[in-house]
């Protein structure tokens, strides 16, 4: 799956003079680094401005399904398993307001978003608190299991509740986006913060990850991009290990903060979690998702 224009917020208007004065690859490169940053900061700025509606966790009522978007027709579709969105470091679910939309409108009834204390200072106790929400979702919604898609942090969260806690019995797809599964080098001056030490390569945390896990039954689809900015290596957003069932999906053409929001990356999601991951498998053998 290709998507070759992305729509921008908008377009700055030195990106036709980088491409006259720079070789065609370095120009290609850097107009293409250019939209992303653009794209980038247009997203900062819109979800610094939704961050407040975000902040208590959502109001829930029994089974209750999410409407569809004003104006919006819902497609008909066979019942599925609840989704649940976790977002990143210091962050809400209001990251999450075009995805869960996006879901709502092919088919999802059952979206919920949760919030973790931005003061948690444990992924491990982060993990525990998922589950018990997890249980909670199963118990009212009548569902044996669901669905996750975590943002960068969110992504770890999750992974380690399905992979050392037991949770792949109740979770049948976790879906990461700009997660640092091997850990991300970035900001060295943040490891002040534990979670943030937990994040480092060669931490215990992720060095629990990736002991042997015979029989874990989630599938795992990891979306990494070529252009996030908070991964160092890049590569690290992809999993590898030889007891898990993953496919790791490029992307070009965004940025970190652009994973949950950019349409392209929603479809190659709603297709991981309707097809049980022949969706993912299909855009990593066309090369990934290319945003340009």
């Amino acid at each position: 799956m290709k998507v070759t224009r992305a729509a921008l917020p908008f377009f700055p208007p030195f990106l036709p003079l980088c491409q006259r004065l720079l070789p065609g690859r370095l120009a290609g490169l850097s107009v293409t680094l250019l939209r992303a940053t653009a794209l980038e900061l247009a997203i900062l700025a819109g979800h610094l401005l939704l961050y407040p509606t975000g902040v208590f966790q959502e109001r829930r009522s029994p089974s209750a399904p999410l409407p569809a978007p004003d104006g919006a027709a819902q497609l008909p579709t066979e019942t599925k398993p609840p989704v649940v969105l976790l977002h990143g470091f210091i962050d809400n679910r209001s990251v999450f307001v075009l995805l869960r939309r996006s879901l709502a409108q092919h088919g999802r009834q059952q979206v919920e978003s949760l919030n973790y204390s931005p003061l948690t200072c444990d992924i491990r106790t982060a993990a525990e608190l998922l589950g018990r929400h997890i249980e909670e979702i199963c118990e009212r919604t009548g569902s044996e299991r669901v669905d996750i898609v975590g943002h960068s942090l969110g992504g770890l969260i999750a992974r380690y509740y399905v992979q050392r806690l037991g949770g792949d019995v109740r979770v049948g797809t976790l879906v990461t986006l700009g997660t640092p599964h091997s850990g991300t080098r970035v900001a060295p001056l943040a490891n002040a913060h534990p979670i943030v030490r937990q994040m480092r390569p060669g931490s215990a945390l992720l060095d629990e990850l990736t002991r042997p896990a015979p029989g874990c039954r989630t599938h795992f689809v990891s979306f990494w991009s070529d252009l996030d900015h908070l991964m160092d290596p890049l590569e690290t957003a992809c999993i590898d290990h030889p007891d898990l069932m993953v496919q790791n999906v490029r992307v070009s053409g965004i940025g970190h903060l652009a994973l949950p929001v950019h349409p392209a990356v929603a479809t190659g999601i709603r297709q991981a979690l309707d097809a049980e991951g022949t969706g993912a498998e299909a855009a990593a053998r066309a090369g990934g998702l290319t945003v340009a």
